[in-house]
C-alpha cells in the first residue's frame, strides 16, 4: 500500500522544528533531560535535571504546559504536539525555574480510505463554499469572497436556494455548524463570528475569537464546538459563552498537520479539509492524532473546468443516510459519496 505517498500527497507537507529549547541560567548551568526530543503517545518522558555544576539540589517538581506531572509518565493520555516542560529546582535555599520544549507526536500511521460516488448532484458554480452541513435533511451552506459571501439553506437534490442572507461586504464568510436550533458562521479575518436562529436566518448575537487569529471551519459535537484557524490547531469553545477554553494540535507519527479548514463531526470523529491538498484527514479529538486520510483529488476533473475554479471544501454528513457529501469552491457539482477503510 503506498500510504506515505497519499499522506504527503494530501496533505503532510511536515514542518518538524527543532524541539530541544531551553531556557538555562548561565549562573547554575541547570538544564532540563528527558527521554528524548520528541516521543510518540504512549511513550515514558523521563526527567531528570543535568546538574553540571554538581549543587545540592533539595527539590525538583515538574509540570507539562502548566499542569503537575510526574517523572516516569506514560503518554497515553494527553494531547499531541509541542509541550513546554517546566521544572523548578530548589538549591542551597534557592529556587530556579526552567524550560524545556518537546513535541509528541501520534503513535500510529493513518489509515487510507478510499471513496464511492453514489450520488452526484448539481451545485451553484459561483458559490465559494467555506462550510457546509445539514439540519432536518436540508443542506446549509456558508461562502467566502468579500462583497459575495452568503448563508443559505439549500435542497440538495435540486440545488434550490430555499434561504439566502448576504453578509456585510466588510466580512469574507467562512464555515459554519449547527447546534441547538442555532447557525454559528465565522468570518475570516474579522476576529468575529455570528450567531443565528436557524428557521428564520435572523442574526441572535456575534462573538469574537481568543487566541485564535483567524475563521476557518467549524463542526460540533452537540456540546462543544471545535473551530479551525489555518494552523495545526483546532480551538474548543464554550457553547454557553463561546470562548475558546482549550486546543487540540492536530499530528500524524511525523509531524503536524498544518492549513486545516473546513470541519465535519462524523461519528466522533473530526474531518477536516486541508486547505490546497483536495483531501481529507480524519482526527481522534482527544487526543488531535490523524487517523485516517481520504484523497478526493480525482473529483476536481469531473466538475466544470472554468477560471474560478478552486480547491475541494466542504464536507457535510448525512445521519440518516449515513453518507458524506462534498464539493468545492466554485464547484457545479456536489458528490454524495461512501468511504472505506481500505
Amino acid at each position: 500500500m503506498q500510504l506515505s505517498k497519499y499522506i504527503i500527497l494530501i496533505c503532510l507537507s511536515l514542518v518538524l522544528s527543532n524541539c530541544g529549547k531551553t531556557n538555562t541560567s548561565k549562573q547554575t548551568g541547570l538544564t532540563i533531560n528527558t527521554t528524548a526530543k520528541s516521543l510518540m503517545l504512549g511513550d515514558t518522558l523521563k526527567l531528570s535535571i543535568n546538574n553540571p555544576k554538581k549543587l545540592e539540589i533539595t527539590g525538583v517538581s515538574y509540570k507539562m504546559n502548566g499542569e503537575p506531572i510526574v517523572n516516569n509518565k506514560v503518554l497515553n493520555s494527553v494531547t499531541l504536539g509541542e509541550k513546554t516542560i517546566t521544572a523548578v529546582v530548589n538549591y542551597n535555599g534557592e529556587a530556579q525555574t526552567i524550560t524545556k520544549l518537546i513535541k509528541v507526536f501520534n503513535n500510529s500511521i493513518p489509515s487510507y480510505y478510499k471513496y464511492e460516488v453514489v450520488n452526484t448532484y448539481p451545485h451553484d458554480i459561483t458559490s465559494y463554499t467555506q462550510g457546509l452541513e445539514f439540519h432536518n435533511g436540508k443542506l446549509y451552506e456558508s461562502t467566502g469572497q468579500r462583497g459575495k459571501s452568503k448563508l443559505r439553506r439549500v435542497n440538495f437534490e435540486t440545488g434550490e436556494v430555499l434561504k439566502n442572507i448576504n453578509l456585510d461586504n466588510a466580512y469574507f464568510g467562512e464555515g459554519l455548524t449547527i447546534m441547538n436550533d442555532k447557525i454559528y458562521q465565522l468570518t475570516w479575518q474579522a476576529n468575529r463570528g455570528f450567531v443565528y436562529d436557524v428557521n428564520t436566518f435572523e442574526k441572535l448575537s456575534s462573538f469574537k475569537y481568543g487566541k485564535s487569529k483567524e475563521g476557518w471551519g467549524i463542526c460540533n459535537d452537540g456540546k462543544t464546538l471545535y473551530k479551525s484557524d489555518g494552523t495545526e490547531k483546532i480551538w474548543l469553545l464554550n457553547s454557553e459563552n463561546l470562548t475558546e477554553q482549550s486546543h487540540i494540535q492536530v499530528y500524524t507519527e511525523k509531524g503536524k498537520i498544518p492549513s486545516l479548514n473546513e470541519l465535519e463531526w462524523i461519528d466522533g470523529r473530526i474531518f477536516a479539509n486541508i486547505y490546497q491538498k483536495n483531501g481529507v484527514v480524519i482526527i481522534n479529538p482527544n487526543t488531535g492524532g490523524v487517523e485516517g486520510v481520504i484523497d478526493f483529488k480525482p473529483l476536481r476533473k469531473l466538475v466544470t473546468q472554468h477560471n474560478e475554479l478552486d480547491v475541494l471544501n466542504g464536507i457535510a454528513y448525512h445521519p440518516k443516510r449515513k453518507t458524506i457529501f462534498v464539493t468545492g469552491k466554485n464547484w457545479d457539482k456536489l458528490f454524495e459519496v461512501i468511504i472505506k477503510k481500505q
